[in-house]
């Protein structure tokens, strides 16, 4: 039995190295195999793009546009109405029915516009993706990510914060917007303290709530019997900040009242530093390895591999057990870091959570125990061609 969430159309205009291209498959998980530069992470972060957010590499918008001779005419010897555009177009297979989802760049008059369609109606924002789609990745350039700054962390663990509370991306723009806002009106002056209690208000009541909300995911994530990747190590994992502090002491309402205080008290230190001394967006993201009690960040790189994909896969079957369903999951060159035993336990997680995983690798050996449970491309020169079934070696 497999699921029936997953993508079964992909279309790509001027995506990276892709003019156009088009993959059609069911929802059984997909590798696609080929060269190094042949295109393969750029159909992950395709995908990825079909959710909030600036995708699995983090670029900007018009970083993704291909860089062909057409772009390059002059703007009046193009559309008149848009330039330097890229476009993704999807079909989503749900329990529900069908969903035609898709998203694109658009350059107009020189100014950048992200569209959001579904079923052919434009959103009004791209946050409102989080009632359709739902995405995580384990990319190679994740490696790093117990070594990296908090900033870093904090983005994964939202990541996987959506996917049982969908209003998280919503609660962390606001508040990152509030934010902004207070630091701009601190730099130019000009604004009574009324327009700075109104912000720090709306700033402190979104705040805390991101703070429980990770909170939250975390306690619900120890307590399920979620860690079921048996050869993949267990990880210990806890928020380090001042309004987690606050909130294990304190409840909802009387921590949001200190945070306003702080933020009223530290104005004049936030204007003279440009930023904002205290708040969720200062707290890290903390991860042990359990069985050794060692700090991730003191792990051995093929252990911090290995408990990356351990958190990821548990929070998709947390996801699963609450009744959210199950994530698309993208793993870029994961399998080559992992020995027969674990590439066996991952390949089994996957098809028990009847889960559409996206895997890429150069080479389609290491897949071989999927056999015909899975769907083969080959990826060469911006090409996708579909493979037969592969026949176990």
């Amino acid at each position: 039995m497999t699921s029936s969430y997953g993508l079964t159309r992909l279309v790509l205009t001027d995506f990276r190295n892709y003019g156009s291209a088009q993959l059609t498959c069911d929802v059984r998980p997909v590798i696609l195999t080929g060269p190094n530069g042949a295109g393969k992470t750029n159909i992950l972060e395709a995908i990825s793009f079909l959710s909030p957010g600036r995708g699995l590499r983090r670029a900007k918008l018009s970083e993704v546009t291909r860089n062909n001779e057409e772009s390059k005419k002059p703007e009046k010897e193009q559309n008149s109405s848009l330039s330097w555009a890229w476009g993704i177009a999807s079909t989503l297979s749900t329990p529900q029915g069908s969903w035609d989802i898709g998203t694109g760049l658009e350059i107009q008059e020189g100014k950048e516009r992200r569209i959001v369609k579904i079923g052919g109606e434009i959103l009004k924002s791209q946050t409102l993706l989080r009632d359709y789609v739902h995405v995580l990745w384990v990319t190679p350039q994740m490696d790093r990510l117990f070594q990296e700054g908090a900033a870093t962390r904090r983005r994964f663990l939202d990541r996987l914060v959506y996917g049982l509370d969908s209003m998280h991306v919503t609660r962390v723009t606001r508040y990152e917007h509030y934010m902004r806002e207070r630091s701009r009106l601190l730099k130019y002056g000009g604004a009574d303290r009324h327009w700075f209690d109104a912000l720090e208000a709306r700033m402190s009541a979104e705040g805390v709530a991101i703070s429980a909300a990770r909170r939250q995911f975390i306690d619900h994530l120890l307590q399920a019997k979620a860690w079921t990747l048996g050869t993949f190590p267990q990880a210990e994992l806890a928020l380090a900040g001042q309004i987690e502090s606050w909130l294990g002491a304190y409840s909802a309402l009387e921590t949001e009242e200190k945070f306003r205080e702080v933020l009223k008290a530290s104005r004049q230190q936030d204007r003279e530093s440009g930023g904002v001394a205290c708040g969720p967006h200062r707290s890290d993201f903390t991860v042990t390895y359990r069985e050794k009690n060692r700090a991730a960040a003191f792990c051995s790189t093929g252990e911090q591999k290995a408990l990356l994909i351990s958190i990821v896969f548990a929070a998709a079957r947390l996801q699963n057990l609450q009744g959210a369903g199950v994530p698309l999951m993208l793993l870029d060159e994961i399998v080559a870091h992992f020995d027969e035993r674990r590439r066996a336990a991952l390949f089994e997680e996957i098809l028990s959570l009847k889960m559409q995983a996206w895997m890429t690798g150069t080479d389609i050996g290491l897949f071989t125990s999927f056999n015909n449970k899975v769907q083969y491309f080959r990826v060469e020169n911006a090409m996708v061609h579909e493979k037969s079934v592969l026949i176990k070696m």
